[in-house]
């Protein structure tokens, strides 16, 4: 396990040469036959283009208690069901969070309380769970997010009103109640985002229509409301997303049709409103994603069965629309949103499927992938790409 997770490091930073170069120096051969299928299969060319790296996408089966995983082509963003593929879960998987070092994935359990660990397999992409999996939570958990360095996971437990936060185990991906948890949060608390200075913890609270901050301590993982909080939102906030710089919180009002903008306090972690917030959106509006570029924000409409594409103001985090939005997402009820590190590829998903797109870089425009939509289990809800 521990060359797994030496080599996932790897594979992040410096591409599928340095990935085959660490197999054929620890004598591990005997995960490169999967691995070359997957790239025959799915465009992922190591041989043809040693600049590729490996990405993948997970899909939590919300109906089918599963975990639907895909290579990602580097052709063209389109997903070929990885072998082994999808992997059990326990009842209700809701939320997924992969680690920095893309070594773990976590995933919420929404029926049974727990939350589930899989160590990610370096080469494959394929889960299998970590010792002590799966993990206590609070009742009817939904969202969880790592903190960049690693350290820490949290859990929002949506009937149960509070927050699990855990250690995580750097050697075996195994969760420790953080002392404390869980914390309090707002009523029906759904999504969490951590920002990227491992600094504060936002999270929607769709019971009581705000947003809650809080400080990390970043030895203990312990949490702290931050002075001001919780922070007024629209009407049912759902999602919740940061923007790269770290600058701006953007939150779903599935229950008003808008997305709520907020300036972080980069100092305390509070939040104001942006300029001109809340922006509209489609009807019920539901998951939201930031480009890594910071130029795009988008949006899941799940009545209305679109996605709202909007330019990010990277001064004020003002939201516009950008030409052709909303697009037309041609299945019904999108859910999750996830954008590939590269920001070229958009992921959603349906009520029974998956969708892909094309990002154009320069509009935010979407295409439609080929093959896309994309088969699922039942029922999937939030998506992660690595």
């Amino acid at each position: 396990m521990e060359s797994n997770h030496l080599v996932l490091r790897i594979v992040s930073s410096l591409g599928i040469c340095a990935v085959l170069a660490a197999c054929a120096s620890s004598g591990n051969s005997e995960s490169i036959a999967p691995f070359t299928t997957i790239a025959q299969t799915t465009g992922l060319h190591g041989a043809r283009n040693p600049s590729a790296t490996l990405r993948f996408t997970y899909v939590a089966d919300f109906g089918s208690d599963d975990i639907s995983a895909y290579a990602v082509s580097d052709v063209n963003g389109a997903l070929t069901q990885l072998p082994g593929s999808p992997f059990k879960a326990a009842h209700h998987p809701y939320g997924v969070a992969i680690d920095p070092a893309a070594a773990y994935a976590y995933v919420t359990d929404s029926d049974s309380g727990e939350i589930s660990g899989y160590a990610v397999n370096a080469y494959t992409g394929a889960l299998k769970q970590v010792p002590g999996s799966p993990f206590a939570t609070g009742t009817w958990p939904h969202g969880v997010a790592v903190v960049p360095t690693g350290a820490f996971a949290y859990v929002t437990n949506s009937n149960s009103s509070n927050i699990s936060a855990y250690a995580i185990n750097s050697r075996t991906g195994a969760l420790t109640p953080v002392r404390g948890s869980p914390f309090a949060a707002g009523n029906s608390p759904y999504d969490v985002a951590v920002d990227a200075t491992g600094r504060f913890v936002y999270v929607t609270n769709r019971g009581s229509n705000n947003v809650y901050a809080y400080a990390i301590n970043p030895s203990s993982g312990a949490l702290t409301q931050v002075q001001g909080s919780p922070f007024t939102a629209g009407n049912t906030p759902y999602d919740v997303a940061i923007d790269p710089s770290n600058k701006f919180v953007y939150v779903t009002n599935f229950g008003s049709d808008n997305v709520s903008a907020y300036t972080i306090n980069s100092s305390t972690g509070a939040l104001t409103p942006v300029q001109g917030s809340p922006f509209a959106a489609g009807h019920r509006a539901f998951g939201v994603a930031i480009d890594p570029s910071d130029n795009f924000a988008y949006v899941a409409d799940f009545g209305s069965d679109e996605i709202s594409g909007y330019s990010l103001n990277t001064s004020s985090g003002a939201l516009t629309p950008v030409k052709g939005s909303p697009f037309t997402v041609g299945q019904s009820s999108p859910h999750g949103v996830a954008i590939d590190p590269t920001g070229s590829y958009l992921y959603v998903t349906n009520y029974n499927d998956m969708s892909g797109y094309a990002i154009n870089s320069s509009t935010g425009a979407l295409t439609l992938i080929d093959g896309s939509p994309f088969v699922t289990g039942s029922y999937p809800r939030e998506v992660k790409v690595w």
